[in-house]
């Protein structure tokens, strides 16, 4: 659901409209499709193992007689088979949810099945060990330090990426700017996706891959693209642009940034080539510009024309 205020900011929705239809998202989507049935394979390999780890768990004691090592050595293996099967289930389900939800939903979506996923894994492994409470605690402060240690980057990423989840402070599909010492300035681009660990942000035919901890530390500023018209016009010498543009000012009641402007291109020996230009505040107003500045141009000039007692040759 979009709040009020992103259902108002047309050109944002507009700039999203655009990056899905645009070459680089259309070959994203090509490489995510390409990803997902290499998901696929390697996930129908790794739930065997899967079903074979939580074999060798249930039954340790009659293939191996001792408890707590047996437990110890299913549970981490579970942890990196799983992590894995994580991974390859998020690759699977993209392009499948991006043909039924917008890019936002569908990453944030993506997401969720992949956190979801992962803490089953990190439940059913704690199952798996299965110590006493007294062996929990003597060791809980040395596996804890040991566990921050080695994997502190990647929880940082997990739970940052879990924050701008729930904050969105940008969309798939919309244009951001980030500026952060650790980013070495700043960082334009294209917000292409926004997984566990990684942000990922288009910028032409590249695509980079931010980790989720920068970010959020980052300032985040929306690059708006107000939407425009900009056309060239032949008109005769004796027609004035600075009449033809007040003409134009009154033609245009849309909301506008600026006044729509007039230049000088080019000067022949019969006629003049202007270039006529309009911004206006929301997208949907573009087509209004365009029916002024494009189609209504020649009534504007023969208005003007009439007016001034001028020869005018309807186009």
């Amino acid at each position: 659901m979009l709040t009020p205020r992103e259902e108002q900011d047309a050109t944002r929705l507009s700039d999203i409209r655009y990056y899905r239809e645009s070459a680089i998202a259309k070959r994203l989507t090509e490489q995510a499709t390409r990803r997902a049935r290499r998901a696929r394979r390697e996930a129908i390999v790794l739930l065997p193992l899967v079903a074979a780890i939580l074999l060798m768990w249930h039954y340790h004691e009659d293939l191996f007689g001792s408890d707590v090592p047996v437990r110890i050595a299913a549970a981490v293996a579970l942890t990196v088979v799983g992590w894995r099967f994580t991974l390859d289930l998020g690759r699977a389900l993209g392009p499948r949810l991006l043909a039924r939800l917008d890019p936002s939903r569908a990453s944030t979506v993506g997401f969720l099945v992949q956190l979801v996923t992962l803490l089953l894994v990190a439940i059913l492994a704690l199952r798996i060990v299965d110590l006493e409470p007294r062996a929990l605690a003597l060791g809980g402060a040395f596996t804890a330090v040991v566990l921050g240690l080695a994997a502190q980057t990647t929880l940082v990423n997990l739970i940052a990426g879990m924050v701008l989840h729930g904050a969105r402070p940008f969309r798939v599909g919309e244009r951001v700017r980030l500026r952060a010492g650790a980013l070495g300035g700043q960082v334009e681009g294209t917000v292409a996706g926004l997984g566990l660990l990684y942000t990922r942000l288009a910028r032409g035919e590249d695509v980079i891959m931010i980790p989720n901890n920068l970010v959020l530390a980052a300032t985040v500023m929306p690059v708006r693209q107000p939407a425009g018209v900009d056309l060239r016009a032949r008109l005769r010498p004796d027609v004035k642009p600075s009449d033809l543009q007040r003409l134009l000012g009154e033609g245009v009641t849309v909301p506008t940034r600026d006044e729509p402007h007039i230049s000088l291109e080019e000067v022949y020996g019969d006629e003049v080539l202007v270039r006529l230009s309009g911004e206006s505040y929301r997208g949907k107003d573009e087509a209004a510009i365009v029916e002024v500045l494009a189609h209504n141009t020649h009534q504007l000039v023969g208005r003007y024309c009439i007016e001034n007692g001028i020869t005018y040759v309807r186009p």
